[in-house]
């Protein structure tokens, strides 16, 4: 079985236009809420979805060069490394609460803005992963990258959520970062929450990518009569 991908750089341009404009709301309502109450609370918002956006940019990265192996490893790590960041904006579910003058409602918009923004760039860039390597290595093996880097951004995630590491960790604090994921790993009965809070969050993260996918199988099945109603359009076509 091939797995086949259409995608126009008009599209392409269009997603990232998007997401940037819905990057752009979170930070006005940010701005808003600065201007109406004097108070910099969900500040910490900004500067995730900062990092919720590398993913996208190491993504875009790999496959610009993935001609050079050396240039692809690091930017697929890199990309690996970072990519817990987007979807870690939805446990920033936990800061809400009532904080006047500012209604309730307006701050759930305002964080659930961040977070939808935030799901939206990590599987784009998962998307755009489990593309490149379906496209080198077969569809199978594809989805197999997908699911293990599924479980794994679970993982970072409560990683970062309740043992507080960051993904630079990786490089100014790297032994501190191996022995506490050592000791996660051969203390399962003492760590439950680790392993139950990855599961559900991998689940998660897996069946929202899997709709997402649907829907992008759906406007990958219209790119050809698309493509035939408007000449001028530029599609790149890959098949496995």
């Amino acid at each position: 079985m091939n797995m086949k991908t259409s995608i126009s750089i008009r599209s392409g341009a269009q997603v990232f236009l998007s997401l940037a404009l819905a990057s752009g709301i979170g930070v006005a309502l940010f701005v808003i809420r600065f201007v109406a109450s004097h108070q910099l609370a969900y500040r910490n918002l900004v500067w995730n979805l900062f990092l919720a956006w590398l993913p996208l940019g190491f993504a875009f990265l790999a496959d610009r060069f993935r001609a050079s192996r050396r240039c692809f490893v690091v930017c697929a790590f890199l990309w690996l490394l970072f990519l817990p960041n987007s979807p870690y904006l939805v446990t920033d579910l936990v800061h809400l609460k009532p904080r006047p003058p500012v209604p309730l409602w307006f701050d759930i918009l305002l964080v659930q803005s961040f977070v939808l923004t935030g799901l939206l760039l990590g599987f784009l860039s998962l998307y755009l992963m489990h593309r490149l390597v379906s496209r080198s290595f077969g569809w199978r093996n594809g989805w197999g990258f997908t699911l293990v880097m599924i479980g794994l951004t679970g993982f970072g995630i409560y990683l970062g959520r309740f043992e507080r590491w960051n993904s630079w960790d990786v490089f100014t604090s790297p032994f501190a970062l191996s022995s506490g994921i050592f000791n996660l790993l051969i203390h399962p009965r003492a760590n439950k929450t680790a392993f139950v809070f990855t599961t559900l969050c991998a689940s998660f993260l897996g069946l929202s990518y899997l709709a997402l996918y649907a829907l992008a199988a759906l406007h990958r099945s219209d790119a050809p009569a698309a493509s035939s109603n408007n000449p001028g359009a530029i599609v790149l076509a890959s098949r496995d």
